[in-house]
């Protein structure tokens, strides 16, 4: 059962969008201006009436969750993946070869398989790890086909575009910046010893797991570039969808990208945002879901979100306990917000969304919050 808490009512920005924008060319142009040469992409579907653009801004398994249940709506569907990943195969690859690390941008590719056999397959393909404890232990396939891509063409966009025509992927994958990112956070008590002092702790593998209290994140280098592609389609957007993932390392590194900060607080695009189904262990340990939305406000104080979605089972006695119901929705007001209850989550108890749940969540919100067009 999904009720709505009363929030504020949300203007239709239909009016005053004056058409949407053209689409840019497939291709684009590189950092040095130069056309692309990156192939014609039929996996992703022109404009249509049936189709709303989204764009999906985040990493890892919260960004793969959201992919999984947006396909499901539309096809003009973009991902703008975080590059600040330092573990495992994609820090190993990074820091051997100094490419963007590769691993949250193939899962991505891996979320937006097609259902049927061939999509299947290359999903798990893509997914599969080498055994052993030789050199290409640990590393996933689909790590090493991007990285040779990069290291053929020389340009990440062009040669993700090429890895999803491969995989016939319903969409379309960018990185956020064409720079390896790192992540550095302020923590407060990381040494148990001196609960009280302030350290900070870099590297988003060790961010993720650290001891103490998240304070606040900033990106390495500062004021890092934007990729063009990304910061067009968020401004080209109908919908940008923000979250569920690891709060600090993967969902809030895109407001501290100056190019893309600005073009979510411009577009015209509404703005949705999604709650997680649990505080996690050491990033987030011990937030309530006000909290988290604080966080966001106080990293991105000029960002104005249109609606914020919440699992009702994970706020009324599950992971987060008995949530501030009224608290909760003033700091989603605080932020221009509606909050929008509903059932997301998987029901083996798990802290995992379930993709058709998610995806009627979504559709719902953008009936009711508003659209450019008819897509049903």
């Amino acid at each position: 059962m999904t009720g709505y808490v009363p929030g504020r009512q949300l203007q239709n920005k239909t009016a005053d969008r004056g058409g949407a924008p053209a689409r840019s060319s497939a291709t684009g142009r590189s950092r040095t201006g130069a056309a692309r040469t990156g192939p014609a992409r039929p996996h992703q579907a022109p404009r249509t009436n049936q189709a709303p653009r989204i764009t999906a801004l985040g990493g890892g398994q919260g960004l793969s969750a959201s992919l999984s249940a947006l396909r499901r709506l539309t096809t003009d569907l973009t991902a703008v993946v975080t590059v600040a990943d330092d573990g495992g195969s994609s820090g190993r690859l990074r820091e051997e070869l100094g490419v963007l690390p590769p691993g949250d941008l193939r899962k991505a590719l891996a979320a937006l398989c097609g259902d049927d056999d061939w999509g299947r397959t290359w999903s798990e393909v893509i997914q599969q790890r080498f055994t052993g404890t030789g050199e290409l232990g640990g590393h996933a396939v689909g790590n090493l086909l991007i990285v040779a891509l990069w290291e053929k063409l020389g340009d990440p966009v062009a040669a993700l575009d090429w890895v999803g025509r491969l995989l016939n992927v319903q969409g379309r994958v960018l990185p956020m910046s064409a720079v390896p990112l790192d992540i550095e956070a302020i923590v407060r008590g990381h040494d148990p010893a001196f609960p009280a002092e302030l350290a900070a702790v870099r590297g988003q593998a060790s961010v993720a797991v650290t001891p103490g209290t998240v304070q606040s994140v900033r990106l390495v280098p500062d004021e890092p570039p934007a990729v063009p592609e990304a910061v067009v389609a968020v401004r080209e957007a109908d919908w940008v969808v923000l979250g569920p993932g690891s709060w600090f390392t993967s969902v809030l590194p895109h407001l501290l990208v100056p190019e893309l900060a600005k073009a979510l607080v411009e577009t015209r695009a509404r703005r949705l945002l999604t709650l997680n189904l649990a505080p996690q262990p050491g990033e987030t340990e011990g937030f309530t879901p006000q909290r988290h939305l604080e966080v966001i406000a106080d990293h991105a104080p000029a960002l104005a979100v249109d609606a914020i979605l919440v699992d009702e089972r994970a706020v009324t006695g599950g992971a987060f306990g008995l949530a501030d119901l009224a608290g909760l929705e003033k700091a989603a007001e605080r932020m221009g917000a509606a909050l929008v209850l509903g059932r997301v989550a998987r029901t083996d108890g798990t802290p995992r969304h379930d993709p058709e749940l998610l995806a009627a969540a979504y559709d719902r919100i953008f009936r009711t919050h508003g659209r450019i067009g008819p897509w049903r």
